[in-house]
Parts: C-alpha cells; structure tokens; sequence
C-alpha cells in the first residue's frame, strides 16, 4: 500500500508572500534591463518613462539589489556609477523617501545628515558669490564676491573627512550584511567629488583672472561639484542611511560611533545624547598583560608591544595571506587613518575603486613570488610621503601576508652634512 501525502492547502498568506517576493525579483529584473539598454547606448530619453514607472513600485532595497547584480554578472563599477546617475535623479522625482527613524543626537546618521546641511549651507553661499560675479563686466575683478567664493570652496574642501568616516566606518559594517556593491559606486562618486572640489580650490589660486573668466569657471566646474555634491547629500539620505537602519545593530552603530574621531568632523562638532553599547570588535586575540609574546631575538609584554608599535616614526599595515586587515599600528600622527572597523576586512574593500587594479596586481605578484617589494611617493598637503609594501614570507619561502609601511620624510630628504653631537631638536621637559 502506497502512502500519499498531501501538500497542505496554501494559504492566503503564504500567497501573498509568495506574489511579493515574485514582483520583486520582476521590478529588480526591469531595473537591470533598463540600466543595460542603457549601457547598450541607448538615449536615456527613451527609457526615462520606464524607469519612472518602476520606480514608483519600488523601493531603495530593489536598486540596491540591482546594483549588486550587475557588478556581480560583471559591469565594471564605473560604468554602473554612470548609468545609475540617471535613475538616482528619476528616483528624486517620484520615489517618497520613507521617514528616518529618530536618533538621539551625536547618533552616527545625525552626525552624517548635520553635516551635509553644513555642506549646503556651503553651497548656498557658493551659488551667492557666483550670482554675485555674474553681475560684474567681464573684464572687472572678481572682488569681495571672489573672497567669499574662496571661502565656501575652503568649506567644501572639508568633505574629503565625511567622505574617509563613510568609507572606512560605515561601509565595513556594510559589507558585513553581504552589501558591498552600492558602497564601491558610491566610493567612485565620492573620488570624483573630491577630484572636481579638488580642482575647484586650485582654480581659485588665480589671482589675475577676470569676472569673464571666473563666468566660465562657475558654468563648468563648479556647476559640476555642486550638481555631484547635491546628488551625493540625496544618495546618502535616501539610500544609503536607510540601508544602514535595515541592517546594522546597535553595536554595529556604535563601533562606527567609536571610530569616527579618527576621520574628524566635516564643518560640525557631533551633538550630545548618544549613547553607545560597548563595542566588541571581531576576531579580536586576547593576550593577557602579563603574558610574554617569545621571539626568535627576545621577549615582549603587551605593554611593551603596544609602546614600540606607538613610537615607531612610520605607519604599519599587515594584510595576511587572506587579504584581509590584520594589524595596523596606532601612532600619533598616522599619515592615512585607520579605523578598527577595518581589521578583518579584505584589503581590495579598503580602496577606492580606481586603486583596486594596482593593489591586486601587487598582491599577485607578491604571493607568486615574483616580486617582494613595491615602492612609491608622493606629495600630500605639504608632505612628502613614502610608501612601501613588502612581502612577508616564512622560513621555507611560503607567502604569509604583505606589510605596508608609510613615512613622511620631508625632515629626512632635507637632512645635509652630518650631526656627531648630541643636540635634541625638542626642548627638553622637566620631570
């Protein structure tokens, strides 16, 4: 005798999810077509109707989703960055963004909101001063209006410290919720936003040009920065704080609270009222302090270890063999900032975009033996920076990892003749 069993009868509910679940996947299917018509050259014109119409139904999830499909059936993220511009500027038209949800202030997404309202005001007296030089003859001088001008690009400039806390905080704990796509777009965006504020600055160490000619720079290039600036602020809010309150938890929200100073603020001091959990970074090794750590050439405490890595006079970094952050050492002027937040994360993740080739290539070359050593400097804010990877290799030659170091040695190359004699080159301090 032959037991049948029957399938219990579907529910309404079990209906319903089922139908949500379907439309969903269709809408991001439609998003995907409609983004690769795009990348196939078609005029954005004629798919502006279509992505308005989806759009409605949607929500930031979908794109979010999209996005991460498309890199993953591999689009390159420039490209993506491209075409995801329009339907981000379609999505402000009819998407109604959800509420935020309410967070005591110094709370990591009022910090990130108060400081792109410090931004805007930046603009505004951006868009003021430009208004202002419009009026000039074209052959007059930029006058008061240009100071001003000046003076709002020297704000914007600030945002390169949003742009490190975002990047280097938020996106880490991302990624832990298997969402990186939307975070490497946005890093690209953020490069170009820095390039074009970047070039705006410099523009402005002019000091003979005409209102004529600071006419053309405000329709080019700070039309551009603005433009990018504003759709950046809507990207943030809309998009990307809503993935961050669907997904991280209170001790992820103050891990990135915790990590935060070490990017500083971006024209705002963070507000009082947070109040943090005790934050507990992963795949943390616990050593007591009054254990020895036993070397081939001698013994170390704790104490000791985190003394010496804390006066060494260059930056360390160790990737390990995963290519994922194990270690970086804590002295007191760091010349590119690290946060906790990144230990445990794959180093290609701790890049922008556009550096992610070379850092790949250093580590092929690297664990295939080819090469052990990759060198470069350059100049940053007045410091002449020097930077080296080497690979780190066991006693039989096996590949454990690669160790940045980074030095600015602006005192160095200056250094001429010689010094025999004691001579501090700090006064001394009374104990």
């Amino acid at each position: 005798m032959t037991l049948v069993i029957a399938a219990p009868p579907q529910r309404p509910y079990d209906k319903a999810v089922s139908e949500l679940i379907d439309n969903r996947a269709h809408r991001v299917r439609t998003l995907k077509d409609i983004i690769k018509r795009l990348h196939g050259g078609e005029s954005p014109d004629t798919v502006r109707g279509a992505l308005r119409d989806i759009v409605q139904q949607t929500d930031y999830s979908e794109i979010v989703e999209m996005e991460q499909q498309l890199m993953a059936e591999g689009m390159p993220v420039e490209e993506v960055q491209c075409m995801c511009d329009l339907h981000s500027e379609v999505t402000r038209e009819v998407l109604v963004p959800a509420p935020a949800p309410l967070v005591a202030p110094g709370h990591p997404a009022d910090t990130l909101k108060r400081e792109n309202d410090a931004l805007r005001g930046a603009i505004l007296r951006l868009r003021r001063a430009i208004g202002a030089i419009k009026g000039l003859d074209d052959d007059a001088p930029g006058g008061p209006a240009l100071l001003e001008w000046r003076q709002a690009v020297n704000d914007l400039m600030d945002v390169d410290k949003h742009f490190q806390r975002k990047e280097n905080a938020f996106f880490p704990c991302l990624e832990r919720h298997g969402i990186n796509g939307p975070s490497k777009v946005m890093w690209a965006k953020d490069d170009e936003i820095r390039q074009l504020v970047k070039a705006l600055n410099e523009a402005l160490t002019q000091t003979t040009a005409t209102a004529g000619e600071w006419k053309v720079i405000a329709d080019t290039l700070a039309a551009t920065a603005i433009k990018q600036m504003e759709e950046m602020f809507y990207k943030e809010e809309n998009i990307l704080l809503p993935m961050c309150f669907g997904n991280f938890t209170d001790q992820e929200w103050s891990e990135i609270w915790a990590a935060s100073p070490r990017y500083g603020w971006c024209l705002v001091e963070p507000g009082k009222g947070f109040k943090p959990v005790e934050a507990v970074l992963r795949e943390t090794v616990r050593i007591e302090r009054s254990q020895a750590v036993l070397l081939p050439t001698g013994h170390l405490d704790l104490k000791q270890l985190i003394g010496i890595f804390s006066t060494l006079p260059v930056d360390l970094t160790f990737v390990d063999a995963d290519d994922r952050v194990a270690f970086f050492s804590e002295g007191p002027d760091r010349i590119f900032a690290r946060s906790r937040a990144i230990l445990g994360r794959k180093v290609q993740n701790c890049h922008p975009p556009k550096s992610v080739e070379t850092v790949e290539r250093i580590l092929e070359d690297f664990r295939a033996g080819t090469q052990s050593v990759a060198e470069f400097w350059i100049q940053m804010h007045g410091k002449f920076v020097h930077v080296r990877y080497f690979a780190v290799r066991d006693e039989g030659g096996d590949y454990l990892g690669t160790l940045e170091v980074t030095q600015e040695v602006s005192r160095i190359r200056s250094l001429e003749g010689e010094r025999r004699l004691l001579e501090y080159d700090q006064p001394g301090v009374a104990v």
